[in-house]
């Protein structure tokens, strides 16, 4: 075993270099264990604060749970019946601030609850609401109404959307003519959604590596074991191993928690986990008939599914199984199935078959262990728990449960209490902190007019090619446009330059094929991957990154694998 330990000085990037390449130091204030989303938004508080941390990952940055989520932007409706109001206020208040933030990726989603009786599923939400079992396969109007006007107040600080209305007779067949005609009524509000997740992710990460030259990130480079104190970590692909020593260690592995901990040499019994599975289908008439909105509905056996347009095709979601084992959770047949025929009790007249799916996808919600509890009533809520690392005093802070909405606000609480810790006092807010690409951001039509015209004059190209690169980048789409120019498209690929997909390489931690066409890019998101996708990426990867043929060759073949397992129909050799 061979110690890759760099100066333990302050470092800085060296002109051109990209910020992800810095140096593994000998001690941090703070490492944070795991990249999901948690784990990412922390480590841009910290930095922020002027604490020097290290955020490590055993695999890609959002490639776990985060990379697998509904991708909804929203307050949780449903926590009402549970009676988690602080939940819903809180998730209310980050939708709102993340649609200011980040409005390059999170954007407004109008959504539709279907509604089939007046007084239904009254007595099923009080049990609900009392945390006694209980199926809500029917929310009737008045219900319905009752949440929808909790909801809007819940909103009502930095409000960004209009209030609830409701569609009903010949206006509902008018704008939704394939819906169950058992639906009588229409709740009509507004959600977010996330275009991208796992750019907005690592957008967390720039920004933190950008505002603290002492901050490091490293991909697939986990941590194998604790000794005397310090952690073990080591590079997946170089095989190189670095010995660091920290002031507070946080575990941030989401459905992996305890298994980190394991690792650390800590016994704990934290996480549970539900499955959710998702499928993204390519449905012209389904598409058509969701006329933009999102359907929310629930299903006969009680759960609730959602339906939406995503990425010229449209999303499905979700199931919730729980699981014992993370790493081995998969969206099967059955879920497949299940979700499929789900669509059939909001749009009878519409039938989906396993042709139709372009992509699948699923990961483990980092819930709390709860024995026996239906998984649909599991708390989304968030916490801390504390551990000590064997062989010191180091505190070892777990962070348990929370979703995509809120994580800046768990983050903030993570980073107080670490910030507690150190001795130190918050000195910078984040609540209206921009995200990434959201940085001056055009805010009217006649800003954006602006803004597209410029990265025209940059790149020498049109309107149309700006635009797409504006609504893949946001603001960002300056610098992909100052460091590429308009050179050919890939073969398959004609909304990306080649040269483009080589600046995403060299500039943002790409190590597998797989981070560049799954999650830097919306590729395989949007039910783009072909054996001709895989093979000219891989060799503009090549060419980017320096590999080999043989490493070219291991990475197409992963890439093939990885797409199976994602219902992709692809060739295997």
């Amino acid at each position: 075993m061979r110690d890759e330990d760099s100066s333990a000085g302050a470092t800085t990037d060296t002109a051109g270099a990209s910020p992800f390449a810095r140096p593994i130091r000998q001690h941090y204030p703070v490492v944070i264990l795991g990249a999901g989303i948690n784990g990412c938004g922390l480590f841009r508080d910290l930095c922020a604060q002027g604490v020097d941390c290290l955020l490590v990952d055993r695999s890609d940055y959002c490639s776990g749970a985060s990379a697998a989520p509904s991708r909804l932007i929203h307050g949780g409706i449903k926590y009402l019946e549970t009676g988690e109001f602080r939940l819903v206020k809180e998730s209310a208040l980050e939708r709102n601030l993340l649609l200011c933030n980040a409005p390059h990726y999170v954007k407004p989603l109008e959504t539709v609850l279907p509604i089939r009786s007046t007084w239904g599923g009254l007595w099923a939400s009080a049990l609900r609401f009392l945390r006694l079992p209980s199926k809500l396969n029917d929310r009737g109007a008045i219900i319905t109404r009752i949440g929808l006007t909790l909801y809007d107040l819940y909103g009502r600080h930095f409000q960004t959307m209009p209030s609830h209305r409701f569609l009903r007779g010949d206006t509902l067949r008018r704008e939704m003519p394939e819906v169950d005609p058992a639906v009588t009524f229409a709740g009509i509000y507004h959600e977010g959604r996330v275009t991208h997740a796992e750019r907005l992710a690592l957008e967390l990460v720039r920004d933190g590596l950008a505002l603290n030259p002492a901050g490091t990130a490293h991909n697939y480079t986990p941590v194998v074991a604790s000794e005397g104190g310090a952690l073990l970590l080591q590079e997946e692909v170089t095989g190189r191993f670095h010995r660091v020593r920290a002031d507070i260690v946080v575990n941030a592995g989401g459905a992996w928690i305890d298994k980190v901990n394991a690792a650390l040499g800590i016994d704990s019994r934290h996480m549970g986990g539900n499955k959710g599975a998702h499928l993204v289908v390519r449905h012209p008439r389904l598409l058509e008939a969701l006329q933009g909105r999102m359907i929310y509905f629930g299903t006969h056996d009680g759960r609730v599914n959602l339906l939406y347009p995503f990425m010229g095709n449209v999303l499905i979601g979700s199931t919730d199984i729980p699981v014992d084992n993370p790493d081995e959770a998969i969206c099967d047949a059955d879920e497949t199935q299940y979700l499929l025929d789900v669509v059939s009790e909001i749009f009878p007249g519409i039938r989906l078959a396993g042709s139709d799916v372009v992509f699948t996808y699923w990961g483990v919600r980092p819930l709390p262990r709860a024995d026996g509890l239906d998984p649909g009533a599991v708390s989304r809520d968030h916490h801390i728990a504390e551990d000590r690392l064997p062989g010191s005093g180091v505190p070892v802070l777990s962070l348990i449960g929370g979703k995509w909405t809120t994580f800046r606000g768990f983050s903030e609480q993570a980073a107080d209490r670490i910030l507690k810790l150190l001795g130190k006092s918050r000195g910078t807010d984040t609540r209206n902190m921009r995200i990434g690409g959201g940085r001056d951001y055009p805010v009217d039509a006649d800003q954006r007019r602006c803004f597209l015209a410029e990265l025209s004059r940059m790149r020498g190209t049109d309107l149309r090619r700006s635009a797409i690169l504006f609504e893949r980048y946001g603001t960002y789409a300056r610098t992909i446009a100052s460091e590429t120019d308009n050179g050919e498209a890939p073969n398959g690929l004609p909304d990306y330059g080649q040269e483009e997909l080589a600046f995403l390489c060299r500039s943002e931690s790409v190590v597998r094929l797989s981070d560049l066409l799954f999650r830097r890019t919306d590729i395989a998101l949007s039910g783009k991957l072909s054996d001709e996708v895989v093979e000219t990426t891989a060799r503009i990867a090549a060419e980017a990154l320096g590999w080999n043929s043989a490493r070219t060759q291991s990475e197409i073949m992963e890439t093939k694998r990885l797409a199976r397992l994602h219902s992709v129909d692809i060739d295997a050799t």
